[in-house]
This record gives structure tokens, C-alpha cells and sequence, in this order.
């Protein structure tokens, strides 16, 4: 007991007398200063007393599938920086392969009692992964807010970038640059966006007078080595544009181009998707999709808030407009 007050005391930044007199509900300690020794104990992972259990902590899940594409921190910047200016303690939880697992970290967040979780991409943009984790926030009554899919049958709210404007705009630069000839490198067939992506490339296909063939058309999973293989095959069936879900992929595609002699953009377009950091600094700068992560997490966040607050949030999916950024791995078709 005392080595936790001791602890707790340190973390916070007050004595252990005062952290004594909010454990037992003692008077004389200020909210702010209640609060913040409750926010340690679960922070530090010591229960709270009896008595005090049934008050949610100031926590917030932030929920994120990876850490190696560069998007995912972007988001957690962007959304714990929100979270603190409202006195909520993000708590990052992100999977590794072999290691927790999404279901567990939902297990472990209820236990801590969070206030509300935020998934920035994970295992609910998955149409066919199983999803009984996030039923289980439901029936507890936490509020959670998704980015970049909704999960069909669960009214949570949703922020996302427009799949279809984003994908519309790819195809029409590369169109407009002469480019005949366009194939896309999509996530898994299961993968929401994705999903979206492709009806969108198809719909704006036929707009503009052509067609994507399913030949023209790769799955991948999200990573460079991924996209280098999908992008190849892509390149075999003689396309001279490539549009790519998301910046790995993409890179992954110019690398593929590369080892079959190709230049890029001289004799194959490359197109991203994201706008992650240091897309500028490639070679070449990779003309791409830019998400508005600034917007949209802080959006997720107000949503958030309004749930914790008990206000009414509609289950609504917002969609914020994406930005073409044209840089150099774009040029015109080769004749």
C-alpha cells in the first residue's frame, strides 16, 4: 500500500497524504486533483478502491493495427494531442504480429474502465473478421468512433476520407494525362475502403470512356514488399499507370518498376494514397492521395467527447474531402 501511494504520489506530482485522502474519499482535495490520482492508478494499473469503481477513468482507447506505415502515427499525433486539451489520457494500443491481440486490448480497456475508444483502422474494416469485441463496447454502453469504415449493424459513429472522390481524382489525373492503360493495387477483398476504392475506379472508368478490367486489378496486403509483387504482375499485363491504396504499396510499385528496367514516371505513373510523412522526399516524390488527418482526428475526437459527455451522437459516417497531390512519379503516357 504505501510503495502505491508512494507511486502514485510521485506520478502526480502531490503528496501521499493527498493521495491517501482520495483514495479513502476523504474532503479537502480539489476535483482536478482527484481526478488526476484516479487517472494514475489506472494509468500505473492499480484498481481503484471499491467505492470508487464505478466512475469511469479518464482514459481513452486509441486503437491502431500498425505502426510501420506511417498514417497510423500521423493519426495518433493528431488524436492524443486532441484527447489531452480535453484532460483525457490517451492509452495507445497497437498489434504486432504474434503479439495482443485487438479482441485482448478491448478486454483490457473494459477492465480499465476507459471513458471511450478510437479505432484508427484495425480488424472492423474487415468485413469477414470476426467482430464480437466491439459488440461487447456496445452492450457496455462506451462510446467508440471509427476512422475510415463503418462496421454494418453497429451504430457507432464513423469519420472518413472520401473513397470515392480520392479514387476519382487519381483516375482522372492519369487519364488526363493520356494514360489508357491504369491498373490498382488494393488492399485484401475483404478490406472495406478497398472495397469502395475499387467500385469508385470502376464507376470513373466507365465515366471517362474506358474500363478496368479485373486483370488490371491486384489485392495486397498493406506493405511494400506487397505492393512490389502486385504491381509486377501489373506491369507484365502492360499497364503504364498505377493507382495504389495506400503509400507502401505505392513505393513498393516504383521499386517493382525499377527492377524490370522501367522508369518512373518515364514509362509507368504512380499514384498513392495517404500522404504519409516523407512522401515528398522520395525518389521521385510520390504523386498521391492526401488524407486530412488534422480534421478528421480531431473530428473523431469531438465525437468522442460529445459520447462521454452523453450527448446525443447520430451514427452517422462523416466523409472529408482528399486532396491529389502532384508530385513527380506522375507524367505523361509514353507513346
Amino acid at each position: 500500500m504505501t510503495r502505491r501511494l508512494a507511486q502514485v504520489a510521485k506520478k502526480v506530482g502531490v503528496s501521499e497524504a493527498t493521495v491517501s485522502r482520495v483514495l479513502n474519499g476523504k474532503p479537502g482535495v480539489s476535483r482536478t486533483t482527484r481526478q488526476s490520482v484516479l487517472t494514475a492508478l489506472d494509468v500505473l494499473g492499480y484498481e481503484r478502491p471499491t467505492q470508487l469503481r464505478g466512475e469511469r477513468a479518464r482514459l481513452v482507447g486509441l486503437v491502431l493495427p500498425e505502426l510501420q506505415n506511417p498514417i497510423f502515427p500521423a493519426f495518433a499525433e493528431v488524436i492524443g494531442g486532441a484527447l489531452a486539451q480535453q484532460g483525457l489520457t490517451p492509452v495507445l494500443c497497437t498489434q504486432t504480429k504474434g503479439g495482443v491481440s485487438e479482441a485482448d486490448y478491448v478486454d483490457l480497456l473494459l477492465q480499465q474502465q476507459v471513458s471511450g475508444v478510437v479505432f484508427a483502422g484495425g480488424l472492423f474494416a474487415q468485413a469477414d473478421e470476426a467482430h464480437e469485441h466491439y459488440h461487447r463496447l456496445a452492450e457496455r454502453r462506451i462510446p467508440v468512433v471509427l476512422i475510415n469504415a463503418p462496421i454494418e449493424g453497429l451504430d457507432f459513429p464513423c469519420v472518413s476520407c472520401d473513397d470515392a472522390v480520392a479514387i476519382e481524382r487519381a483516375w482522372r489525373h492519369l487519364a488526363s494525362l493520356g494514360h489508357e492503360r491504369i491498373g490498382v493495387v488494393m488492399g485484401p477483398s475483404d478490406h472495406v475502403p478497398s472495397r469502395r476504392k475499387l467500385a469508385a475506379a470502376r464507376s470513373v472508368a466507365a465515366a471517362t470512356g474506358g474500363e478496368l478490367t479485373e486483370e488490371n486489378v491486384e489485392r495486397s496486403m498493406f506493405s511494400l514488399e506487397g505492393g512490389q509483387a502486385a504491381a509486377s504482375r501489373l506491369l507484365e499485363r502492360g499497364v503504364t499507370g498505377i493507382i495504389c491504396a495506400s503509400d507502401p504499396l505505392a513505393l513498393g510499385a516504383v521499386r517493382a518498376a525499377r527492377r524490370r528496367g522501367l522508369g518512373v514516371p518515364s514509362d509507368i505513373s504512380v499514384v498513392g494514397y495517404d500522404d504519409s510523412a516523407f512522401m515528398n522526399c522520395t525518389e521521385p516524390p510520390l504523386t498521391t492521395i492526401r488524407q486530412p488527418i488534422e480534421a478528421m482526428g480531431r473530428a473523431a475526437v469531438e465525437l468522442l467527447c460529445a459520447g462521454i459527455q452523453g450527448g446525443s451522437v447520430p451514427p452517422d459516417e462523416l466523409l472529408f474531402e482528399p486532396e491529389l497531390v502532384v508530385r513527380g512519379s506522375t507524367a505523361k503516357a509514353p507513346r
